[in-house]
């Protein structure tokens, strides 16, 4: 994430409405980035302290080169902030006594023995050592081969061979949460989506809040804007007939509890402050979802600093920025064809969601998180 900037923006005009500045920084970034990031959507929800509703703004077109302008009611794939929403799942569990995140792999789930000492805790911190199945050249060939195709959660895990020594320290893992999905239907005898949608989607009223372990349906679809990948690092030379598809009517069974939940900006919004302050969770279980590791050493850690800027807790992540006061909640949810951004300000108790319609090879959201926030500073909202 490139560092939050604080600066006054004195180009803005005074009758410039907050909402209107906003649009403008997305316009802006469309004209800068649309063409070298493949993007023509650009999606943003802002909820501010004592604030009944969001601001909602989007930029561009549903698809690349289409003339349909996008909505602020448009969806986009949010990828790993998926995470979040399977961590909260797990963690009620064990609220109900029905689980305790120190419990290991091989209590749940004896079938992979050679991860039997892994617990719950570590799957989701990412402390684990288990590589992730995306990264290997199998999965690469078999879902470029053949995207539309159904993947259960353990053929994906199969992907990662057992016998692979576990890394120390701290490593991204889409492996864990494709376990922890099978923690959850074990536990509780349901699929993960029928778990999601009682606890989470039903309750919070997330009503543009969609998830499908497979293809999404046309009424979905509908609603979404296209997705492109548009990455030719290296590293993902064995997803090269993808590059330039649209990955809306693709299969998201690849990602399921890791990254497969489709939302507007705004519900993720309402979702992020239900994570941070709402009642989807008890405080026991909220301070052990908010406890740190750093993703430096894996190590634990009271909180992150100038020297240790990056903490990972159970779904969630911090970082630290000096230019909003210190450590800020943030996760980039990334698919084949999406990002979705959120950040929580605790001390302004701000939340900022941004979504845009590519995987690229060169991501500089970055940019325009510190475009927003500076616009934000001039409006003294943050």
């Amino acid at each position: 994430m490139t560092a939050l900037v604080g600066c006054t923006r004195a180009n803005l005009a005074p009758q410039t409405s907050l909402s209107d500045a906003l649009a403008q920084d997305l316009r802006g970034y469309l004209a800068d980035r649309g063409t070298a990031e493949h993007i023509s959507a650009v999606s943003l929800s802002l909820s501010l302290h004592g604030q009944p509703s969001t601001i909602d703004v989007a930029a561009g077109t549903t698809t690349f080169g289409g003339s349909t302008p996008v909505t602020p009611a448009n969806l986009f794939e949010i990828g790993s902030n998926t995470k979040a929403f399977t961590a909260v799942i797990l963690l009620q569990l064990e609220a109900e006594n029905k689980l305790n995140v120190n419990q290991t792999v091989g209590q749940w789930l004896p079938q992979y023995p050679s991860w039997k000492d892994v617990t719950i805790k570590q799957l989701l911190s990412m402390t684990s050592g288990i590589a992730t199945y995306d990264a290997t050249p199998a999965w690469e060939h078999d879902y470029s081969s053949a995207p539309t195709a159904f993947y259960s959660a353990p053929q994906l895990i199969a992907y990662v061979s057992q016998s692979t020594p576990l890394q120390p320290g701290w490593l991204y893992s889409n492996t864990g949460y494709e376990l922890a999905q099978l923690i959850i239907e074990k536990i509780t005898g349901n699929s993960y989506a029928t778990e999601l949608q009682n606890r989470l989607i039903g309750p919070l009223g997330l009503h543009s809040t969609y998830y499908d372990a497979h293809i999404y349906p046309a009424s979905v679809q509908d609603q979404m804007v296209s997705g492109y990948f548009f990455n030719s690092d290296p590293d993902s030379a064995g997803l090269a007939p993808l590059l330039g598809r649209d990955q809306k009517p693709l299969s998201a069974s690849w990602a399921q509890a890791a990254g497969g939940i489709v939302c507007s900006p705004s519900d993720l919004t309402r979702w992020v402050r239900a994570l941070y302050l709402g009642p989807v969770l008890a405080s026991a279980q909220r301070s052990e979802l908010t406890s740190l590791v750093s993703q430096s050493t894996g190590a634990p850690i009271a909180q992150v600093s100038a020297s240790n800027p990056r903490g990972f807790g159970l779904g969630v992540a911090q970082v630290f920025q000096p230019a909003v006061g210190g450590a800020v909640w943030f996760y980039e949810g990334e698919t084949l064809g999406y990002r979705m951004v959120h950040l929580y300000f605790p001390a302004q108790d701000a939340v900022l969601v941004i979504g845009l319609n590519s995987q690229p090879t060169d991501d500089q959201i970055g940019q325009l998180l510190t475009t927003v926030y500076q616009t934000l500073v001039a409006y003294r909202q943050l």
